[in-house]
């Protein structure tokens, strides 16, 4: 055991310990090895299973329903690093300090499926600690903020055997581990259902917000609509009095600025978006970047409130997503991975547009007519050119704008209301753990059976 100065200084935590409970290293109630068998299937190796980095980050725990990746070991590999039902395997790298040693408990015994490269097996000594308690531990903030601060790295962080061998744990008795673990199962369980079942009503209205956005750009919002063939295969049918109308006939599409080039003579400084700066449904303006450039070569990319910003690139359901420029930054200039449409407003309102854009319509015209790529797709002014407007009258263009507003608006409200009830469960899930496996909060056998009623 280390004295309680030392218990103190390297985990905060550890100054208010129950009476009865105790605080130690890893190493001394449990085996730590780093795993050195890769995702590669070679000759003369015999075939195993892996489990891998993604395996434990996404998974709380390892079971037999995983589809575990094919590769191939030496046989003292398999003895070293086949995995045993109450292992705790933790990633053991990662691109942030403090996303680190994230745990996955192993519920069965999985023959064959060996711990894969990028992960350190914690192996419970079971005489002295509960290896679903283990778990819990590592699952806590507060606890793997020691492993934080052991990480090394810059664009990478890494940990060593010595930072989780050292970590110090808090050890109370081991049948009230068992109890805190049993407490958390069934508790976490019932948080994460209900977290799901949020999950489940947003997406039930975000699919309302898609319909009536579609309704409404497509149909009018009248109870009854009369149609007219438009014998365009995009939209074969519009109600009577719209049109049907190419974007490039009822706006002009201004290209962005292409970034790299070396420019002479007088600059200025600008500010410039970016594609990462046109968000899905909103514009991220955190970061924005500047560039230095003639000023007769920024007049010609610069945007103006009620432009309307469509990106060229990116991943396929984005493609062409509009979003509304309302000049949040004065002689701010564009990318060229991104579309300026300045609409004509004698004919098309600029937010009508966005809608359209946003409706599953316009999705589906980007998605057909976009270059795909393995895992991105672009489009190109031509596309966004001959996009087919449908188009109401300017009034009725207005009408449908106010009601979208409204509607989407109201969908905004229960939207956030609902992600606020998500946000307070789950940072309830993460106090709840923290006060068990550091003794802040004592579980009870009544705990435990209560919190195990359906």
């Amino acid at each position: 055991m280390n004295t309680a100065e030392e218990n103190k200084t390297l985990a905060p935590w550890a100054a208010a310990m129950p009476a009865g409970w105790g605080v130690t290293r890893l190493d001394a109630v449990a085996d730590v090895l780093f795993s050195n068998v890769d995702k590669h299937t070679m000759d003369g190796e015999v075939p195993v299973r892996l489990c891998n980095y993604v395996d434990v980050y996404k998974n709380e725990r390892i079971t037999s329903a995983i589809d575990f990746m094919e590769a191939s070991a030496e046989e003292r590999e398999i003895r070293k690093f086949q995995i045993r039902r109450g292992d705790v395997l933790a990633t053991k790298d990662s691109e942030e300090a403090d996303d680190i040693a994230i745990p996955s408990l192993v519920t069965e015994d999985l023959p064959g499926v060996l711990c894969g490269y990028h992960l350190a097996l914690i192996r419970p000594r079971l005489s002295s600690v509960s290896s679903p308690f283990l778990a819990w531990l590592h699952a806590s903030k507060s606890f793997r903020a020691q492993y934080e601060a052991n990480a090394v790295g810059v664009t990478r962080f890494g940990l060593s055997q010595h930072a989780f061998r050292a970590a110090r744990v808090p050890l109370p008795p081991l049948p009230e581990q068992q109890r805190i673990a049993a407490y958390l199962d069934a508790s976490c369980a019932a948080i994460d259902a209900a977290v799901a079942a949020k999950r489940r009503q947003l997406e039930i209205l975000d699919a309302l917000r898609n319909s009536i956005t579609q309704r409404a750009v497509t149909r009018g919002i009248s109870a009854r609509v009369a149609l007219a063939s438009t014998g365009n295969v995009w939209m074969e049918e519009i109600p009577r009095g719209w049109k049907l109308v190419c974007l490039k006939r009822i706006s002009e599409i201004q290209g962005g600025l292409t970034l790299g080039k070396q420019y002479e003579g007088p600059l200025i400084e600008r500010p410039y978006l970016r594609v990462a700066n046109v968000q899905d449904g909103h514009l991220d303006l955190a970061d924005v970047s500047v560039i230095e450039l003639p000023a007769s070569m920024a007049a010609g990319v610069e945007l103006r409130p009620d432009d309307v910003l469509m990106t060229e690139g990116g991943d396929l359901d984005k493609l062409g997503r509009g979003y509304l420029w309302k000049g949040e930054i004065p002689g701010c200039l564009h990318q060229n991975h991104i579309f300026a449409v300045r609409c004509f407003l004698h004919k098309l309102k600029p937010m009508f547009l966005a809608y359209v854009t946003a409706a599953k319509y316009g999705r589906d015209y980007f998605e057909a007519t976009g270059k795909k790529t393995t895992n991105l797709a672009c489009t190109n002014a031509t596309k966004v050119g001959e996009f087919p407007i449908p188009l109401p009258p300017l009034s009725e263009q207005e009408a449908i704008c106010v009601h979208l507003d409204e509607k989407l608006s109201e969908l905004k409200h229960l939207v956030g209301g609902i992600e606020t009830q998500i946000a307070t469960l789950t940072a309830y899930r993460k106090s709840l753990i923290h006060e068990c496996v550091t003794g802040q909060r004592r579980v009870t056998e009544a705990d435990v059976k209560e919190a195990a009623r359906p």
